[in-house]
């Protein structure tokens, strides 16, 4: 009897198995990404050479699928202990395709003499650049994968989020989430500063409340739902009540408060900074970081101190995107046609040494500070390794843009300009892009829908294999059916 009642319930099984992990190290995390940029160039290959994709067709969107989801699902599963193997496989069959002859679309037709188009529309001061297009796609994807694949033993546990101290893959995807939607939240400012308007605190707050109201319902909505369904959770990771919802939600008002410091700090990469060390000095010279890590939960703040004290390194990575997103999202950086994609090419790549060196200043014990990462803090370390590694990844899919795509740095209107960037990006990763919330929103109820049915600490890798390739063709389908029909959910 003793012995009954002593046996842990199936929910706490699943949450021991996503408890006290180590990670693993941030050389193999660049190895499982860099499957996302490899696979953009066989892509790109495809279409730049053979014109694969274009017009879609039923074929397209298979071998689309089974590259950009396909390839990175692979990544975290059955090749996860050879991600180089599978890298060698991508780039080889890459470099296969660039030797076949271009097809007959490719080939230089007659010149036509030119008309200029009728009551074209003009160039705005934005534009979506294809690089732009896949890097936020792929992140969603991985994203959407990884959330499911955790609760399988196919996932390798060194990938799933650290408990404290140390870097994951899912730590990563975390960050990334944030980084990404800093970058594109530059949006609004530089067209703000195109029309030489300026926007008052009191305005920026009420919009951003405006954004943030959506999140805060998604998270209540998901606090009901795990405690209701007496859901297996991690309180670790954010706390008992806070989820990442929450995160996301206080982060538009506060990048509006941050705003106004602007004229102080020249940047918001050093807003980013600043904040990020600001946060650290108080970590390791007061009690936060003890109370944080082992802290009695006594009342609301207590319960939930990881999201609370978490927010401020989120909110530095956010700026730090944004920063990313006031340099890449503008037209160009005063070079003309094919150059502005170089010009790109070599401020993200600048960009990026310089966060991996401010990592590596922190985080080294012979000459540097000797701090380690800690997603559950979200430290000064793990602000600069997600910042480095974002601007990395942006870098190595400009590069693909500028050794396959350059032409589209060079359209004369928005039309042109559209149609250069649909043929320069994945269907799929265009779908992902387009409606990024929704679709994780979705991933989220899927997998909570799995958990719920299937026992996912007892199937076979078939098994496994299957559900993941199931669940990610289901989202799949549901974020092109939505671009196909031209519908974009605002959240």
């Amino acid at each position: 009897m003793a012995n009954a009642s002593a046996a842990p319930s199936y929910k706490q099984l699943k949450e021991d198995f996503v408890s006290n992990l180590l990670g693993g190290s941030v050389v193999e995390i660049a190895q499982v990404c860099a499957v996302a940029p490899i696979v953009c160039l066989l892509w790109s290959v495809l279409q730049a050479r053979q014109s694969f994709f274009r017009p879609t067709s039923a074929l397209a969107l298979v071998v689309d699928f089974l590259l950009n989801v396909g390839a990175l699902l692979l990544s975290v599963t059955l090749y996860s202990a050879a991600p180089l193997l599978l890298n060698v496989l991508l780039l080889a069959t890459a470099a296969f395709v660039y030797t076949l002859p271009p097809s007959q679309g490719r080939r230089k037709k007659p010149r036509r003499p030119p008309t200029a188009p009728a009551k074209a529309a003009p160039l705005g001061v934005l534009s979506t650049k294809p690089f732009l297009t896949s890097y936020r796609g792929n992140m969603m994807v991985v994203t959407c994968i990884c959330i499911l694949a955790v609760d399988f033993r196919l996932f390798p546990r060194r990938f799933a989020k650290v408990e404290t101290w140390g870097t994951s893959l899912m730590d990563m995807g975390v960050g990334s989430f944030v980084f990404s939607a800093g970058l594109v939240g530059a949006r609004p400012l530089l067209k703000e500063r195109a029309e030489g308007r300026y926007t008052s605190l009191a305005l920026r707050l009420r919009q951003s409340l405006r954004h943030s109201m959506p999140l805060f319902v998604l998270g209540l909505v998901r606090l009901v739902s795990v405690k209701g369904l007496d859901y297996a959770e991690h309180v670790s990771e954010y706390g008992v009540h806070w989820n990442f919802f929450f995160t996301l939600g206080f982060l538009p008002p506060f990048v509006a408060l941050f705003q106004s410091a602007l004229r102080f700090v020249p940047s918001y990469a050093g807003l980013a900074v600043l904040l990020a060390v600001a946060y650290q000095v108080v970590l390791e010279s007061t009690t936060l970081k003890a109370f944080i890590l082992a802290g009695p939960r006594v009342d609301l703040l207590s319960k939930n101190r990881e999201g609370v004290f978490s927010f401020f390194g989120y909110l530095a990575i956010f700026l730090s995107g944004q920063d990313a997103g006031m340099s890449v999202l503008p037209r160009s950086l005063g070079s003309r046609g094919s150059g502005r994609v170089t010009a790109f090419l070599l401020h993200t790549t600048l960009w990026s040494l310089a966060w991996t060196a401010l990592y590596y200043a922190c985080t080294d014990y012979t000459y540097g500070a000797g701090l380690t990462v800690s997603r559950r803090l979200a430290n000064l370390p793990y602000v600069l390794w997600v910042a480095a590694f974002n601007t990395a990844l942006v870098s190595a899919f400009c590069l693909v843009d500028t050794l396959l795509f350059p032409g589209f740095y060079s359209a004369q209107d928005a039309r042109a300009e559209k149609e250069a960037h649909d043929t320069a990006t994945s269907r799929v990763l265009r779908a992902y892009n387009r409606n990024g919330l929704a679709v994780f929103l979705l991933a989220n109820l899927l997998t909570g829908l799995v958990n719920m049915t299937v026992p996912t600490l007892d199937v076979s890798r078939v098994t496994t294999m299957g559900i993941m390739v199931a669940y990610m063709a289901f989202v799949t389908a549901v974020a092109v059916g939505l671009d196909m029909y031209d519908i974009s959910v605002k959240m």
